[in-house]
């Protein structure tokens, strides 16, 4: 056996959607406002998972300017039909209101690193949908919702069955069931002459969980089982914690096996804060003596360890390249693809240059990339080199969580030390200097600001210890740090007042608020990480 340490994929990989195929596994996750949309994984062996590509075209025209944070794609769901992979998700554009606006579509593949069809937009009774193929019929599987004024905006898990040739609804909507608690995220599956319906309970924080419930016809009526698969919300003290939204899968040799999202909280003086997201785990199932699925090591706890089928002679990883250069995975961009006319890695081999768009609290065109952070403790750096002339001018290093969460450290302009703004950069007057802001729900603050010598690159770093952020640069070829240590843990999915769903990022940007014209090149940026950890 081979152990799999969770969670399996590390660091903003939430809702994950598990298949077999052959002698592969796959996993899509959500990908909410970030591109690439719908990242796919790949592992022969549950424990060792690879970047295989993503649904590229996933949005209708390629954007997602002006959705809110943590909107966007949410929980796509992967099947095999036997000849093809299907996606099915759905692009939410409404976040904490009683309308999500949303559209579900579908799309297929030869491969999952093949191209993928146009979406196609299918019924739409809410978000986390999935696909069941069974004896040559399509299912389409959704929660309801019912925006009306005392409604329940999670009121049961509906069934239709879908045209495989036109995916338009054959015959009328099946209600399986309505549970006192949340439900969302169904998943159907078959064995031995009962349909499972595996289903995220409780929401996605740290009450969520797994239910399940079984039925001996495909539409009910469905018996749900007394006991929870899988949930961490009796016990603050478990590693992995928020353990829920879930899909079961068969090996080879007949052995059943869960994926699950799972986060991995700091213990904070403001309580369990999850600055990495929710990320991708895997537990071993066993079916009890009625029938029902249970946790291989018993209870409904996760386990940190797992053993998995070791798989002699697997084929090396190799992650294929589906951006432009510099600019494939493991980097990632706002709200629509990186592309040459704001983020061109042509211009200067070995650098990417960004052209400065919209600032860093802009739903729209913003001039960012960045990588998921996946350890509570890490180091990056990079160099930037560019000539602000005015305080609408920016770039540098960022840590990221989304548009009111983020600590940047930038190299811009601002007035001879003292004075007031009074127009000096018009007449070349001024300073080059790095600002440090920290932004919050309770908005943005100057923490710090050092002068610099203009014209020069200069490397600019944050190590990230825990809840703590420290930023420095270079000078001299020493570290110097640029004001006080930060709260980092507010770039996590716990913090505030809203929803958040995403997770933490660290990354370069570049802004230039008035002529979206000024450019600032960057290299060598790295990303280190501390040791592994629960």
């Amino acid at each position: 056996m081979t152990l799999a340490r969770n969670p399996v994929i590390r660091g903003f990989a939430p809702d994950p959607s598990l298949i077999r195929v052959d002698d592969w596994y796959y996993v899509a996750t959500s990908s909410f406002e970030w591109f690439p949309t719908i990242p796919l994984h790949r592992s022969r062996d549950l424990a060792t998972w690879e970047y295989a590509g993503h649904v590229r075209g996933a949005v209708p025209g390629g954007s997602l300017a002006g959705v809110p944070d943590s909107a966007g794609i949410w929980a796509p769901s992967l099947s095999w039909d036997g000849e093809r992979f299907w996606v099915v998700y759905t692009i939410v554009r409404s976040v904490g209101t009683r309308y999500f606006d949303l559209d579900t579509y579908v799309s297929t593949a030869s491969a999952v690193d093949a191209e993928w069809t146009a979406p196609r937009r299918v019924a739409s009774h809410g978000f986390d949908p999935a696909l069941f193929h069974h004896e040559g019929r399509l299912w389409l599987l959704n929660m309801q919702s019912d925006h009306r004024p005392g409604g329940k905006r999670f009121d049961g898990i509906v069934l239709t069955e879908l045209d495989r040739a036109t995916l338009r609804p054959l015959g009328r909507t099946h209600l399986l069931l309505q549970h006192g608690k949340l439900v969302e995220g169904p998943k159907l599956l078959v064995r031995d002459g009962w349909f499972y319906l595996v289903l995220a309970e409780g929401g996605t924080g740290f009450e969520h969980g797994v239910r399940v419930a079984r039925s001996r016809a495909l539409t009910g009526p469905y018996e749900l089982d007394d006991l929870p698969l899988l949930t961490t919300r009796d016990d603050p003290k478990v590693p992995l914690q928020k353990a829920g939204h879930a899909e079961l899968v068969e090996t080879p040799d007949g052995e059943w096996f869960l994926s699950h999202l799972t986060a991995r909280p700091l213990h904070t003086e403001q309580g369990m804060r999850c600055p990495l997201g929710r990320e991708t785990a895997v537990q071993a199932v066993a079916w009890d003596d009625d029938g029902w699925p249970r946790l291989r090591q018993g209870g409904w706890h996760p386990a940190v360890e797992v053993e998995v089928p070791t798989v002699t002679g697997a084929a090396p990883a190799v992650t294929p390249s589906d951006g432009d250069g510099c600019l494939a995975w493991p980097w990632s961009s706002l709200r629509a693809e990186a592309d040459a006319s704001w983020a061109d890695t042509g211009a200067r081999p070995g650098w990417i240059r960004l052209r400065g768009r919209q600032g860093p609290e802009s739903l729209w065109d913003q001039s960012l990339l960045a990588q998921r952070l996946t350890e509570h403790r890490a180091e990056v750096e990079v160099t930037v080199e560019a000539n602000p002339r005015s305080f609408t001018e920016a770039a540098g290093l960022l840590l990221w969580y989304n548009t009111t969460s983020y600590l940047t450290l930038d190299l811009t302009w601002a007035e001879p030390e003292g004075e007031p703004q009074r127009g000096q950069q018009w007449r070349g007057g001024g300073r080059t200097v790095l600002s440090l802001v920290e932004s919050d729900e309770e908005g943005a603050r100057q923490v710090a600001v050092v002068e610099v010598e203009p014209g020069r690159p200069i490397t600019l770093g944050a190590t990230v210890d825990g809840a703590e952020a420290r930023f420095w640069y270079l000078r001299d070829g020493r570290r110097t740090h640029v004001g006080p240590v930060l709260d980092f843990s507010r770039l996590s999915d716990d913090y505030g007042s809203k929803l958040r769903f995403t997770g933490a990022f660290a990354g370069i940007h570049a802004q230039d608020l008035v002529n979206a014209a000024f450019t600032a090149d960057f290299s060598g940026f790295r990303a280190t990480f501390g040791p592994a950890e629960v």
